[in-house]
Order: structure tokens, then sequence, then C-alpha cells
């Protein structure tokens, strides 16, 4: 018990870090996007890259090899993360995963309800109805830091737990509502390799190499079969092993303890640098309140707060779940509002859902504009529930 508990707080502490770079780096874009530097911004990010051999190529511009390779990573990382709390962590019984579980449907429900009623009139827009759906990890849990020991770590646990199943549904969305044309070829080369990665799993092979390579076999395929490509990230991720006959650590915990500093310092940041820069050239009160932008800012602000809060509400009155040890109702409130820091996941749905240049910049104010103002009445909730900490005596 011991064990899984410092292994929580690393992870935990590790994200609070990374959430705070975030913040930095998304600043850094909006300036670079608000500045001299925006053409030079806006090159960086449409530079074609090719990779091929004879006819077979993948060419893209720089920033779609963020979001569908680079991406696809931080997409293996939760892959990992998602199996192992399944498996031995905090989802792996029904007294410890129903409240999270039901927080995070709520969490996904209200915020596309509320889209598509500000949205039901623009019919163009309701493609968009994920976008406020998802939570960012390491944003939420960067603000929750902030309070230190004032935060107990049942809630720490609780809104991680909470943002990880909100992870899951936005992988379902993806493959569900968000996959073009498919190719039968591809997609059954890409599971050639899966059916592979399950068999060298079950043989209980522990070594790297063989699951990368079938890792960027399936993310070549998965790209070409027109399911979005950081699936193949996710599938790969159910196959690598948690269990070893020795005792040793198992490949699986190899893997995320090796991957998270890449991801949370460097995977990460370069896709919130791709993906912030707002363009505020001619920002008018109107462009605030257009249905699109006004959609997705109050379903992460307005409606992750009455999704989670209400299912937990539910949840806990019907006898179903209890709240964690510790914690109370205006503290599982300000979860509850910080859930609505969509960020990094807002802005991948919302670059899947819509295209155009012009589209995303609505997206991107109406992530922004959602997720600090969540961001902020969350960590003011947290702050006057919080109890403050007790002096320690000083000796005579």
């Amino acid at each position: 018990m011991e064990k899984t508990l410092s292994r929580i707080q690393a992870f935990l502490k590790l994200e609070a870090s990374a959430g705070l770079i975030l913040m930095g780096v998304a600043l850094l874009a909006m300036l670079a996007a608000n500045s001299a530097l925006a053409s030079f911004y806006d090159a960086f990010l449409s530079t074609n890259i090719r990779i091929g051999i004879a006819s077979f190529e993948i060419s893209k511009p720089a920033l779609l090899w963020i979001n569908d390779g680079l991406m696809a990573i931080f997409f293996f990382l939760v892959g990992l993360e998602i199996k192992r709390e399944v498996l031995t962590g905090e989802l792996s019984s029904f007294d410890k995963a129903v409240l999270p579980v039901l927080a995070a449907i709520g969490g996904m429900a209200v915020p596309a309800l509320v889209f598509v009623a500000l949205n039901w009139g623009t019919p163009e827009n309701l493609n968009g109805w994920a976008v406020p759906t998802a939570t960012d990890i390491a944003f939420a849990l960067g603000i929750l830091a902030l309070l230190g020991t004032r935060a107990p770590v049942a809630l720490k646990i609780f809104l991680l737990a909470v943002a990880i199943i909100d992870d899951l549904g936005a992988i379902l969305i993806i493959a569900v509502f968000y996959t073009s044309d498919l190719s039968t070829n591809a997609l059954t080369l890409s599971m050639l390799g899966f059916a592979l990665a399950v068999v060298l799993n079950r043989m209980g092979v522990q070594r790297v190499a063989p699951y990368v390579i079938i890792g960027i076999f399936m993310w070549v395929f998965v790209l070409k079969s027109g399911v979005h490509a950081t699936l193949a990230g996710v599938l790969i991720a159910l196959t690598i092993p948690l269990k070893k006959k020795d005792g040793d650590k198992a490949l699986l915990y190899r893997l995320e303890h090796d991957l998270h500093p890449w991801v949370a310092f460097l995977i990460l940041p370069v896709f919130a640098f791709a993906n912030a820069g707002v363009s505020l050239q001619g920002l008018s009160l109107a462009d605030l309140t257009q249905p699109l932008t006004l959609g997705i800012a109050a379903g992460l602000f307005a409606g992750k707060q009455i999704g989670v809060l209400g299912a937990t509400w539910i949840g806990v009155k019907s006898g179903l779940a209890r709240l964690p040890e510790g914690v109370g109702w205006r503290q599982v409130y300000g979860v509850a509002c910080l859930t609505g820091v969509g960020f990094t996941m807002s802005l991948f749905i919302g670059s899947l859902a819509f295209g155009a240049d012009e589209t995303m910049n609505a997206v991107r104010l109406g992530v922004v504009l959602g997720s600090i103002l969540s961001g902020l009445l969350g960590f003011a909730v947290l702050r006057i529930s919080a109890p403050r900490p007790t002096a320690i005596p000083t000796p005579a």
C-alpha cells in the first residue's frame, strides 16, 4: 500500500510540474501568434515534411506531424496508465472506480449538451460537440499543486482518476466519431500487427524493441486506414506486459516511468506551442459570443461543473458511492471546476473536428477562455475550502 501511495504521489508531482510548464508554453504560443513573430510561427507549422520510400509516402505539414505523430506517443502513455489503473490501481474494483466513473460520465455528457444547445442553430458547428468534454490532467493537477499540502492526497487521486477515465472517453469518441473513410486493407494490416503484439504479450516478451517496431508499423497503417493515427498508440499500449514472473518490474512499469518525463516536458509542451497560438488580431466582443466559441467555453466552464458535481452527488446520495476520506462537497465542487481545464485534449479534439484556420481560431479562443475561467474558479474554491496548515510550535 505504501509503495502504491508513493508511486501516486510521485506521479502527481510530475504532472503538477508539467502543468505549470504548459501554462508558460501556452502563453509563449499566444505571444508568438500576436507579435512580429507570427509569420515565422505560421511558417513553422505549415512546413511540409515528407517521409517515404518510392511511391509509398507520408507527407504532412509540421503541425500534423505533431498532432498525429508525437501525440501517438502521448496516447501510448495514456493507454499504459489506463491499463495499469484498471488492472491494479484506483479503477481496479467497483468500490474504487464507481465515483470517478460517474463523475467522468457526467463531466463528458453535460458539456456536450451545453455545446449542442448553444450551436443547434449552426449545424456546421455541431461536429465540435466533443471539444468541451475533455480534461487536461497536467494542467488541472498543476493548478491543484499550487495549494500544496492544503489539498489532501485523496482529492488529488480523485481528480486523477476522473481525468484518466475522461481520457478513455476521449479515445472512444475519437475512434467512433472522428474517423474518416476507412481503408479496410490498411486497417487489416494494422490489426495483424496488433495480433502479433498480443502474441508477444502472451509469450511474456519483456524487451522494448519488438513492441516499438510493431507500434511504428501499426501507426503507419492506422494513419493510412483513415482511423486517427494516435489510436495505434493506445492499442499497442494494451499489449505491453503488466506482470513479470521473476518479480522484477514489468515492461509496462518501466516504459511508463521512462516515458513520463519525455511526454510531460517535451511532447505536451511542443503540442501546446503548436496549437495554442490564438490570434487576437481584430478580436471583438462579437467573436467571444459567437456560438462556436461560446459553446466550447460554456461547455468547459459551466458544463463540467454541473456534470461532475451533479453525477457525484447522485452517486453518493443514491448509496452507489461515497466521497473520498477527508474530502468535502466544497472540495468536490472545486475539482469539478478544475475538470473544465480542457486545453491540450480539447485542442486536439478540436483539430480533428475542424480543419479551417478561421474556425480553429474560434476553437482555440473558446478552449483558452473556458480553461482559464475554470482554472481560476477551481483554484479559488479549493483555496477557500482547504483547511489552513497547522503551525508547528517553536520550542521555548
